[in-house]
C-alpha cells in the first residue's frame, strides 16, 4: 500500500513525465522468432506490408549485417540473456538428440549467470518477459527466476505438443502458473501486446525493461481474425503483418504516455527463417539450422531519439551477445565476473563517425559442431562429415561438405570458393579455428567444463501443471 501510495504521489507530481532518462532509458526489445532477414519492407520484402517497423528504422539505425550467435532458438536465446556464445554457457544442444530443450526437460539456463533483466534491476528496472521463453520449462528456470519481475507466454516453441513424444498441451504460463492449456495460438500475438502495453503504463513512473519473444513466424502460423487471410503471402505474411501491428502499438503508447524520447527500442528475430510457407532470407544464402548466412544473419533496427540518428544505417558487424554489455555501458549496470563474449556497441548504435565493428573474428557453431569462422569480409567454411538438412555422412566417396573460403562483400550466396587464391588468409582462419576449439570446444562433450553446473537438474521432477481441469 505505501509503496502504491508514493507511486500515485510521484505521478500526480508529474503525471507525463517517466524516471527514464539518458542513463537509465527504458528499454523495449522485441525478438521475432524464426523471422528472415528479408521478411520486413525495409530489408528488401515485396510482399510483407510492415509499414512500423519500416517507420522504426526510418526514425532509428539499420544494421545490415548483424547476428544471432545460433541457427535455432534456446541457444539464441541464451546467448541474448547472457552476452556469452551458448557453447560458454552450456546451452548449444539439450543433449538427448535435440537442436534445443523440449518440454520437460530438466535442464534451463544455469542461475549462476547474470541475464540482462537481473543487470538491470541493480539499476531500479521494472522487468518483464512477455511470450516465448524457451530457456527452461521448469519453476526454477523460468523468467521469473532469471531477473523478470513478470512473466506471460509460452516456456517453449508452438509446435511442442507432440502427444507421441509425451508433450503436454501447449500452456501459457503466467509468472509460474499454467492459465490456459492448449494455448489459443491465433491469439498470442494479440495478447503479447495487450499484455505489452499494460506493463508500460503499470511501470512509466520508473525505468522499465520490456523483453518481448513473439511466437511467430515460427511454425506452425497462426493470426488473428484481424490480420487471417490479410496479406499478400499467405499465413506467413498474416503472422509477420500482425507483429508490425503489435510493434505500432507499442510505439503508440510510448508516444501516448510521454515516454517515447527515454526509450530506447528494439527489433530484430533470433535466427533466420526456415524458408518455407512464405518466409524469406533473400538475399542471403542458407535457412534456419545451418551456418550459411541466412540461418544467422537477422534484421535489427533499433530507435532512441536524440541518441541515434534518423534513417542511419550500420555495415558493420555486431551480434545479440551485445544487447547485455550495451544495457550496462548505457545504465551504469555492473557486470558479473563471468566471461562474456559480446561488445559495448554504443559507437555503432549512435552512428559515430569512424566506428568500427568490436569483433576481430566471429564463430559459427550449429549445436555442437563448429562450422564457420569470419574474420573482415572472409569467411571460412569448416569440413564436415555431415550437415543439416542433408545429413550426409562422409565416405570414400567424397560426402559430405569440403572446406571453403568466400568473400561476403562480393559473395552473399556463398558460392565462391576462394582458398587456392588465398592460401595465407586460410591459414589465418586455422588458426583461429584453433582458438576456438581450445576455448569453447567443437564436439558433443566440449564446453561441459566451461563454466560449472551447466547441466542442471531438478531435485524432484517438476512439472507445470495446467490448472485448468
Amino acid at each position: 500500500m505505501f509503496r502504491f501510495s508514493i507511486w500515485l504521489l510521484l505521478l500526480s507530481i508529474s503525471p507525463l513525465s517517466s524516471f527514464a532518462g539518458e542513463d537509465t532509458p527504458n528499454i523495449v526489445l522485441i525478438f521475432c522468432d524464426d523471422l528472415g532477414y528479408g521478411d520486413l519492407g525495409v530489408y528488401g520484402s515485396k510482399l510483407n506490408r510492415t509499414p512500423r517497423i519500416d517507420g522504426l528504422a526510418a526514425d532509428g539505425i539499420k544494421f545490415s549485417e548483424f547476428y544471432s550467435s545460433s541457427p535455432v532458438c534456446t541457444p539464441s536465446r541464451a546467448s541474448l540473456m547472457t552476452g556469452a556464445y551458448a557453447r560458454t554457457v552450456g546451452m548449444h544442444e539439450d543433449y538427448t538428440g535435440h537442436w534445443v530443450l523440449i518440454p520437460r526437460s530438466q535442464r534451463g539456463l544455469n542461475p549462476g549467470e547474470l541475464t540482462i533483466a537481473e543487470a538491470l534491476k541493480t539499476k531500479g528496472y521494472a522487468t518483464a518477459c512477455i511470450g516465448k521463453w524457451h530457456l527452461g520449462d521448469q519453476p526454477e528456470h523460468l523468467p521469473t527466476e532469471h531477473g523478470f519481475d513478470y512473466y506471460y507466454g509460452i516456456p517453449y516453441s508452438n509446435d511442442m505438443q507432440q502427444a507421441k513424444r509425451g508433450d503436454p498441451p501447449l500452456p501459457i504460463v503466467q509468472n509460474k502458473e499454467v492459465i490456459e492449456a492448449p494455448a489459443d495460438q491465433s491469439t498470442l500475438t494479440k495478447r503479447y501486446t495487450e499484455e505489452a502495453i499494460k506493463f508500460i503504463e503499470t511501470n512509466q513512473a520508473q525505468p522499465f525493461f520490456l523483453y518481448l519473444p513473439h511466437t511467430f513466424p515460427h511454425l506452425p502460423l497462426f493470426a488473428s481474425p484481424a490480420f487471417k487471410d490479410r496479406s499478400a503471402n499467405g499465413r506467413y505474411g498474416d503472422s509477420v503483418e500482425e507483429i508490425d501491428w503489435s510493434t505500432g502499438e507499442i510505439l503508440d503508447c510510448l508516444k501516448r504516455l510521454n515516454l517515447e524520447d527515454d526509450t530506447l527500442f528494439i527489433f530484430t528475430s533470433d535466427n533466420g527463417s526456415n524458408g518455407r510457407n512464405g518466409g524469406s532470407n533473400f538475399p542471403l544464402a542458407g535457412i534456419k539450422g545451418q551456418t550459411m548466412e541466412g540461418g544467422m544473419r537477422v534484421p535489427m533496427i533499433a530507435k532512441w531519439p536524440g541518441k541515434i540518428p534518423k534513417g542511419s544505417v550500420s555495415n558493420e558487424m555486431a551480434t545479440m551477445m551485445d544487447f547485455l554489455p550495451t544495457f550496462a555501458a548505457i545504465t551504469g549496470a555492473e557486470l558479473s565476473d563471468r566471461p562474456i563474449d559480446g561488445h559495448d556497441i554504443q559507437p555503432l548504435l549512435y552512428g559515430e563517425a569512424g566506428a568500427e565493428t568490436p569483433y576481430e573474428k566471429f564463430y559459427y557453431y550449429r549445436r555442437r559442431q563448429l562450422q564457420a569462422v569470419r574474420q573482415g569480409d572472409w569467411k571460412y567454411h569448416l569440413p564436415l562429415n555431415e550437415t543439416h538438412p542433408n545429413w550426409t555422412s562422409a565416405t570414400p566417396l567424397g560426402d559430405g561438405r569440403p572446406a571453403k573460403l568466400v568473400n561476403l562483400a562480393n559473395d552473399l550466396q556463398e558460392t565462391t570458393d576462394l582458398s587456392d587464391q588465398y592460401p595465407e588468409v586460410v591459414a589465418q582462419m586455422k588458426q583461429l579455428v584453433n582458438q576456438a576449439i581450445e576455448k569453447y570446444g567443437n564436439d558433443a562433450m566440449d564446453g561441459y567444463a566451461q563454466r560449472e553446473a551447466l547441466t542442471l537438474k531438478s531435485s524432484a521432477p517438476l512439472v507445470i501443471k495446467s490448472s485448468n481441469p
